[in-house]
């Protein structure tokens, strides 16, 4: 089992006559994605890798079932894109685009928030990688190869790091169920709780390496989380020890700018409730492995 994708999965790509869209869309079917239609306005009629292509998400859903998103629109068009998306009864949709004004993701978080909940949208990122389950299909632009079907579950705010995690895993035999970058933007649609939960409800998901950084309440929260729900070993890695507070670093919600937001006191707060924390990003591999009491790699 694998939560937000699996070989099952119709996933229709906005933006798919594009460049960009295009390269990304042809490597998740060549890793077994069920990609079945793409949409771009103003396209509609034609084909792009063997897929149609509607003029609206409404039309594509219609005609092919599709019930999973990744969008590959500029950040001026890419609120409206998520707003027709979760409209047109996709279940899941993931933005990798960066550069989304705050403004525009408060209008979509108030937007989703007025369907129910068992015709909600769940929305991954903006500014993030996309989603993985190895050896069953991904939806976004992390290299598939790096990635081994296993039971170890990944969620970050860096995609980069998230890579990171995920090829020192493969090369200590540690495979990954799913993989999820939530983006490193102050406003994104799903945050560490929110997958979290989803490791701790998936039966083949034996533990979850969490990737943080510097910045925002959401380590605090994920912290809680664990404290009160997960019955799941938890590892985690908090990037940013050395940044100075006041001074962005990197993704736009990496600025400390109150107590609790810089990466020793997240690393202290999670250490608190039973989480254990590698030391730096060599080690993330290395303390999965440990705590799953796993031989290390000579």
């Amino acid at each position: 089992m694998a939560i937000l994708i699996d070989e099952s999965t119709k996933v229709v790509v906005q933006g798919m006559s594009g460049r960009i869209g295009q390269f990304h869309a042809e490597e998740m079917i060549e890793n077994g994605t069920r990609v079945v239609a793409g949409v771009t306005p103003g396209k509609g009629g034609t084909t792009v890798l063997g897929r149609p292509v509607f003029n609206t998400v409404r039309e594509a859903v219609a005609a092919t079932g599709a019930e999973a998103s990744l969008m590959f629109v500029p950040p001026p068009f890419a609120a409206d894109a998520m707003m027709e998306a979760a409209d047109a009864g996709i279940r899941t949709a993931v933005c990798v685009a960066d550069g989304i004004p705050a403004q525009d993701m408060m209008r979509v978080k108030r937007f989703l928030k007025r369907y129910p909940r068992e015709r909600k949208m769940r929305l991954i990122g903006p500014n993030c990688a996309g989603v993985i389950s190895p050896g069953k299909g991904f939806m976004g632009i992390m290299p598939p190869h790096i990635y081994t079907p296993g039971r170890v579950g990944i969620v970050g705010r860096s995609g980069t790091l998230g890579y990171e995690a995920a090829s020192q895993m493969q090369a200590l035999g540690i495979g990954v169920s799913t993989s999820v970058g939530i983006g490193g933007d102050p406003i994104n649609g799903s945050s560490f709780r929110d997958i979290l939960a989803l490791f701790e409800a998936d039966p083949e998901t034996d533990a979850v390496m969490m990737i943080g950084e510097i910045g925002g309440p959401q380590e605090a929260e994920a912290a809680a989380f664990v404290s009160e729900h997960m019955t799941k070993p938890v590892i985690a890695y908090v990037a940013g020890l050395s940044a100075p507070k006041g001074r962005q670093m990197g993704h736009a919600g990496a600025i400390i700018s109150a107590f609790g937001e810089s990466a020793q006191e997240k690393v202290e707060m999670l250490s608190a409730v039973g989480i254990t924390v590698a030391p730096n990003p060599s080690a993330m591999g290395a303390t999965v492995a440990d705590v799953l009491g796993l031989q290390k790699a000579a």
